[in-house]
């Protein structure tokens, strides 16, 4: 089993970047992965049952208690057991701790902290800390592969810089870190392929410091996440019309990387890449195995890397280069969201628990648990993928490495029209490292090719490049 050599910095990078070594004696033995079948069969019944546990009564509870702590603003207090962002810290950990001690040792919890130096949005240097729950991957040929789910703890009012007011935060985010916690616990049951972090991050309202951080540290090490999620305002099925739309959640992910070189600006522009970067095809396969009965949701594919003008802890793992996207309610109410609590005009304003629709956070953690599960036991994507361009012709030849995964059963050639949104059409390729595809022209579609299990899972589409 390969192990990464562990440093001395962040003990939460070193066990996700050793997660192989981390992982039970017994992990590495054969076994099915048939509980979890995906797409285009959809769910099977282990699957079913697993997302059938993610119980929106417990979503209440948590919401309920991390409320309760008055205000989680970063710059409150560290140290009053029952009052700020410290009470909260050491409430989610503990929850978190819960969750690993019942793992079977698959599960390890750190807390990763830091001081973030002053700023705009912190006058004085804070201290930040991350919770972070780490599901350590069981195939050795998968195991440093991470995907990563996140929400954040802190809160705001209406003055970012006013950290004694009450900010209830029951949308904005306590709904994502509940539904962290619930897929953390619920998930730590079961087995994967690859690594999992389940991670409440702290200084997103202050301008995405743990986030930040994390991504950083990641990068740094060399830890290989191949998907992130944020689960950020994902409370309210009600818009500010008083509409509701309780099946929809929106997952905004960006085209153009926003790590892209020059050099890799120019390629992309040479062949019409637009709509294909890493985190595009992140969010197309959330689709293709979110959406089924299990989970009794529409995923609503928002081509933007977030809301105008505004952002998430998705977007510092996006200045890394790591395939991210966002969560997020159809229409938000933004009465409710970094307002002090008040009532003006009849209105009441102010993140409020009562806002909070518990059966639609399920619902949305659902959503998560389907990608996560399915990325975990899917082979990873296939690595160094190529279109023929040494001549010109009609014919489409592909080509890329061979996966390691020793349960690999072969690849797929997947094509769309340029204009469409979803991946169209299928060949079975077989367990071959190219293929060429008769009188189907490469200048006329968007191509790709991905990985299959012998049970069945698919990695999300490789985009090719060309060969040189």
């Amino acid at each position: 089993m390969h192990k990464v050599r562990r440093s001395a910095l962040a003990a939460l990078v070193v066990l996700i970047a050793a997660g192989a070594g981390a992982a039970p004696a017994t992990a590495a033995k054969t076994r099915t992965k048939a509980w979890a079948s995906q797409h285009p069969h959809g769910p099977s019944p282990g699957l079913r049952t697993m997302l059938r546990e993610i119980d929106p009564s417990r979503i209440q509870k948590d919401i309920h208690a991390l409320v309760g702590f008055g205000t989680r603003h970063t710059l409150s207090s560290q140290t009053d057991p029952q009052r700020g962002i410290g009470a909260a810290r050491d409430w989610i950990y503990a929850q978190l701790q819960s969750y690993a001690a019942a793992s079977g040792g698959r599960m390890s919890v750190e807390r990763q902290s830091f001081v973030q130096p002053p700023g705009p949005r912190n006058p004085d240097a804070v201290p930040v800390t991350n919770l972070v729950a780490t599901l350590h991957g069981s195939q050795p040929a998968s195991a440093d592969r991470v995907y990563v789910v996140s929400g954040h703890y802190d809160s705001r009012c209406t003055d970012v810089l006013d950290f004694t007011c009450d900010a209830p935060g029951a949308d904005d985010d306590a709904s994502g870190v509940a539904a962290v916690l619930e897929l953390a616990r619920v998930m730590s049951k079961r087995q994967f392929d690859a690594t999992i972090v389940f991670m409440a991050v702290a200084g997103e309202e202050q301008n995405l410091f743990g986030s930040t951080f994390f991504a950083a540290q990641a990068k740094a090490h060399n830890v290989d996440v191949e998907g992130m999620f944020t689960n950020d305002i994902i409370g309210s099925s009600t818009s500010d019309q008083g509409t509701r739309d309780p099946f929809t959640v929106r997952l905004f992910s960006e085209g153009v990387p926003t790590s892209e070189t020059p050099a890799q600006t120019a390629l992309r522009q040479s062949i019409g890449g637009e709509n294909d970067g890493p985190s595009r095809q992140l969010a197309r396969y959330v689709k293709e195995v979110g959406e089924n009965a299990a989970t009794g949701m529409h995923v609503r594919l928002v081509w933007r890397r977030d809301r105008y003008l505004r952002g998430g802890d998705q977007i510092p793992f996006l200045e890394q280069g790591y395939p991210a996207a966002r969560f997020t309610e159809p229409a938000e109410d933004f009465a409710h969201q970094h307002q002090d609590v008040r009532v003006e005009n009849g209105v009441q304003f102010g993140d409020l628990e009562r806002f909070v629709d518990f059966p639609y956070v399920a619902r949305v953690a659902r959503v998560n648990g389907a990608a996560l599960a399915n990325l975990a036991l899917a082979p990873t994507a296939p690595k160094n993928a190529r279109i023929d361009t040494t001549q010109l012709t009609n014919d489409t030849t592909l080509t890329w490495d061979a996966n390691p995964e020793p349960d690999l059963a072969g690849y797929e050639v997947v094509w769309r029209e340029s204009t469409a949104p979803l991946w169209e059409h299928t060949i079975k390729a077989g367990n071959v490292s190219s293929y060429t595809i008769k009188n189907l022209s490469k200048d006329n579609v968007q191509i790709g090719v991905r990985a299959v299990d012998r049970d069945g899972y698919r990695s999300p589409v490789a985009f090719p490049v060309p060969s040189t």
